[in-house]
């Protein structure tokens, strides 16, 4: 059986504008690797409700399970929640246990809970929520998809939060040589070996450094055993 496949919708105007660097994506692919969860596709939208909700419906529809960052803090801009609410077509309102952990946790703070911050509790009808310990803020699942915080702290807690509840697959395994010859050259003899091994991924990535060129061949796949088969071909194709 094929390893379940994932998508990753990244959310908000500080990714495109280059303000900000995303670091979950990394994040989520590693640990999605290691579950055998394939992170198939990852696209990056602005804060603009009909783009989310567009890229939603499509994602939902097309894999078997979909995470979001970005876009459920306590400013306007912050529309995720309400955007997942319309494209499953539920409504969305606060929710007393969502509203519960933020008052427990502004009380220890000795902050208030305001009407800003109360957006934070406003969860889609149906929707289970997701534990975030370190700002209490939660995420929520609805459906096949899962709403997390675009910090990359705190979207990192609510991954390890989800991850024993998701149904995976075989993990990646993978391994790599480094070859000093051009791409030019190694084309040909690594298709041939791709053919050979159409169970496995090899991925070209190429290198220059202190005038040598070439490129270091990754091997992957879910049978360790044929993966050392191919390194091993590899080896002898390379190194003659």
């Amino acid at each position: 059986m094929p390893n379940p496949r994932a998508a990753m919708l990244v959310i908000g105007n500080e990714i495109l504008s280059g303000r900000t660097r995303d670091a979950n994506m990394h994040f989520l692919a590693g640990e999605f690797t290691k579950r055998g969860i394939d992170l198939a596709e990852v696209r990056v939208v602005s804060d603009n409700r009909a783009a989310i909700v567009a890229a939603l419906r499509s994602l939902k529809a097309d894999f078997d399970l979909v995470v979001t960052s970005g876009g459920i803090g306590p400013t306007h801009d912050d529309i995720t929640a309400d955007c997942v609410a319309e494209a499953f077509g539920v409504p969305i309102d606060v929710r007393d246990d969502a509203r519960a952990i933020l008052a427990a946790h502004y009380e220890r703070t000795g902050k208030e809970l305001n009407e800003a911050r109360l957006r934070m509790a406003r969860i889609p009808e149906g929707a289970h929520l997701i534990e975030n310990p370190v700002s209490a803020a939660p995420g929520f699942i609805l459906g096949n998809v899962h709403v997390m915080a675009g910090v990359p702290q705190v979207f990192q807690a609510m991954v390890a939060s989800v991850l024993p509840g998701l149904t995976g697959g075989a993990p990646l395994l993978s391994q790599s040589i480094r070859v000093e010859r051009g791409e030019g050259d190694i084309a040909q003899p690594l298709r041939a070996l791709a053919d050979e091994f159409s169970d496995l991924d090899f991925g070209s990535y190429p290198f220059h450094e202190n005038g040598i060129y070439g490129a270091h061949v990754v091997v992957r796949g879910t049978d360790g055993a044929r993966v050392d088969a191919a390194m091993t071909r590899l080896a002898e194709t390379f190194s003659a």
